[in-house]
């Protein structure tokens, strides 16, 4: 029989994911909009041009989180689980805005494209074309599968209520901090470098899912597994490039190339062996997104309850 703890976190992740499948973000008042308001906040003052400065300010904002969430989650309780998994998860709004791109590429309409590209990612909107904007949906859509969705539902499986909250603060963090600018190079080192390691398993986690799913999108399992063992480890980022090179081969594009941000100009490496992205493989995408996020869900109610019957028996008395 499993244990009430471990029935419990189980089901708060579930209501959680169905909640952000049928709702997606809030509209108002999000909580991560009001975490990030924070953060500008704290900056104004702990700021400084050094890696000593950025660790104080991730510290004490993550620092935060873990008594916060600590103290509202100490006890598993279902709706506790749920509303942390639910403001954590961003997988639906993901996808949503992955079919308008790709509504609004099927119509040309190109200006309406880049207006939209600033909310699956970080890149200058005023340079792609419509390939580029094509590609830049593709690898967003990807990498951001394993950022919104798969991560907070491994860390809600593994570290409950705080572990949950920590991360998506510490993957807010890094979007915002944890760039290569001029302002940022070293004040956002910490940030970056905590929400790689927060994301090295779930990153890896969202290749092998990839994998399983690619004939979803009439891709080839074996096709995603090569392009990620030969094309992962090219990319800048030690887990952007396991999700992106996997969608790469299940989709049977080839993603990367030069990638225009707004404080620089990246050379981005080739992911896959396949053809240039079209139009119809955003939607192609999207489906493929939701696959994975469908099955990352279920890999983490399994994972919840595993976690709370072997932390059940470690604490259960010996006769």
């Amino acid at each position: 029989m499993f244990a009430p703890r471990s029935r419990a976190r189980a089901a708060g992740i579930a209501v959680g994911f169905l909640t952000d499948l049928l709702l997606g973000d809030p509209r108002r008042a999000h909580p991560v909009a009001g975490f990030g308001t924070g953060a500008v906040r704290l900056e104004k003052l702990t700021y400084a041009d050094a890696r000593g400065a950025g660790v104080l300010h991730t510290g004490l904002l993550l620092g935060g989180l873990a008594g916060l969430g600590w103290a509202a989650g100490r006890r598993d309780r279902v709706w506790v689980t749920a509303a942390a998994t639910y403001v954590a998860l961003g997988g639906t709004s993901l996808n949503r805005v992955g079919h308008r791109m790709s509504t609004l590429l099927t119509a040309d309409d190109v200006a309406g494209a880049r207006r939209l590209l600033p909310s699956p990612c970080g890149r200058d909107p005023a340079a792609p074309d419509a390939s580029g904007l094509t590609r830049a949906t593709v690898e967003s859509l990807a990498e951001n599968t394993s950022d919104a969705q798969v991560a907070p539902l491994f860390w809600a499986a593994i570290g409950g209520v705080p572990g949950v909250l920590v991360y998506r603060g510490a993957n807010t963090l890094d979007a915002m901090i944890g760039h290569r600018s001029p302002r940022y190079n070293h004040f956002g080192w910490a940030a970056a470098r905590f929400d790689d390691v927060l994301n090295y398993v779930p990153a890896r986690l969202t290749g092998v899912l990839a994998v399983l799913c690619a004939p979803v999108v009439g891709g080839s399992p074996a096709a995603a597994l090569r392009a990620w063992r030969r094309d992962a480890a090219r990319h800048p980022s030690p887990n952007a490039g396991v999700a992106e090179a996997s969608f790469a081969g299940a989709l049977g594009v080839r993603l990367g190339g030069p990638t225009q941000y707004a404080h620089q100009l990246e050379i981005r490496p080739t992911l896959g062996d396949g053809r240039i992205p079209e139009v119809a493989d955003v939607a192609r995408a999207v489906r493929l997104s939701r696959a994975v996020q469908a099955a990352s869900a279920a890999v983490a109610v399994l994972l919840a309850v595993s976690v709370a019957c072997r932390s059940g028996r470690r604490s259960s008395p010996r006769s």
